[in-house]
């Protein structure tokens, strides 16, 4: 979708892309994370209590996605006119019309999504934190990507000719956001996260649009071009694990007790890598266990690009090689962190489920794109150049 119009011309589109993706983190995942740890606890069992979760989150996500992609589209606008010092105001608008739509869209989507899939793993005995949470990042990622593609590629066309549908489009979603914030204040449960859960999604938001600078300062150099393809799937797959293990830890310590109980399991200082990941403990396995996952999933991974001609590089041994050492590097760090993090908020009085996620998959976002930028980079030096692969 790179050589679509849209992305050629207005390149800003290519920040809005880790900070939209990032947006499964903030909200989807968080929801799917929240929802997965109601439903262990008995919060779901009676179809009111069903209800009522439903409808507070659906509407909550709907609050954040609009706030968030307006936002998002306000970073890219500041982070495409910083370094050409070139502002477009039929571009900008552009950039929010097409952020706020994709943003609303995909978590109406996808929030009915993680319902369904957590109401039944309910029934067929399967633990949610298991299934939802990776669900939520892999359907975020192609929904999100495809709505935003179609959506911007749609949008762009009509500036031509009706330049008044753009600013339409962004009054239109943002004119909604009344209603919603009403139900989500009805409910005692997303009333809390309406008024504190901004912090982390914001600072998330902020954290992938640097990722999205980078992404975009990249690929727009011609030496550079195959890295587009990889930057979804190294984010996704960081994101997915991560992800995983910080919503079963939550729902461990949920089993115990309600944040900020004093107890043995909740830690407030950074754990050693050893007990992180080489202890007997049931979270330190679930970690040696996603750990794992990452070389055999990025192999299929790079596998299907090749054999779809998707991407602009050759398969080299040596190409491989980097990516995979980029790819474990990152999922090393985010799962480290993970353990550190989710531990610490639970300490600080903080539920795991609606803070700790959207951190992570941000800083997955921002660390993913860096070593891939990185790894490109240092082909580029040892003579690994041919970026004309697929065109």
């Amino acid at each position: 979708m790179k050589h679509w119009d849209v992305f050629k011309y207005v390149t800003e589109v290519f920040i809005l892309v880790p900070a939209l993706l990032g947006l499964k983190g903030n909200l989807e995942m968080t929801l799917a994370s929240r929802l997965s740890t109601a439903a262990n606890i008995g919060q779901m069992d009676t179809p009111k209590e069903l209800w009522k979760m439903i409808t507070g989150n659906m509407a909550l996500i709907q609050v954040q996605a609009t706030v968030v992609g307006f936002l998002a589209s306000i970073a890219a606008v500041i982070f495409g006119w910083i370094p050409d010092g070139h502002f477009s105001l039929d571009h900008a608008v552009l950039l929010c019309a097409s952020s706020v739509a994709t943003a609303f869209i995909a978590s109406l989507v996808l929030g009915m999504i993680m319902i369904g899939v957590i109401i039944g793993s309910r029934k067929m005995g399967i633990n949610p934190d298991n299934v939802a949470t990776p669900i939520a990042a892999s359907l975020g990622d192609l929904i999100t990507l495809a709505l935003l593609s179609g959506i911007s590629w749609g949008l762009y066309k009509e500036l031509e000719s009706k330049a008044y549908v753009n600013p339409l489009v962004c009054a239109f979603f943002i004119a909604l956001l009344p209603i919603w914030i009403i139900i989500a204040k009805k409910n005692a449960a997303t009333r809390e996260v309406l008024y504190s859960g901004w912090e982390p999604v914001i600072i998330a938001m902020a954290i992938s649009s640097v990722g999205g600078l980078i992404l975009d300062r990249t690929v727009s150099d011609p030496n550079f071009a195959g890295m587009a393809v990889f930057t979804p799937v190294i984010n996704g797959v960081g994101g997915n694990l991560v992800a995983v293990q910080a919503s079963r830890i939550s729902t461990y310590l949920h089993m115990s007790g309600m944040p900020g109980e004093s107890s043995e399991t909740a830690p407030r200082k950074c754990p050693s890598p050893c007990s992180t990941f080489f202890s007997s403990d049931v979270n330190s396995r679930s970690a040696r266990v996603l750990f794992l996952l990452v070389v055999p999933g990025h192999l299929v991974f790079l596998y299907t690009i090749s054999s779809m001609q998707g991407g602009h590089t050759t398969l080299t041994l040596i190409f491989i090689v980097f990516y995979m050492t980029a790819a474990l590097l990152q999922v090393l760090i985010l799962l480290y962190i993970a353990d550190w993090m989710v531990h610490w908020m639970w300490g600080r009085d903080l539920d795991p489920d609606n803070f700790s996620i959207p951190y992570l998959t941000a800083l997955g976002d921002l660390i993913g794109t860096g070593l891939l930028a990185l790894s490109f980079h240092i082909l580029w030096l040892i003579g690994d150049r041919d970026s004309d692969v697929g065109d």
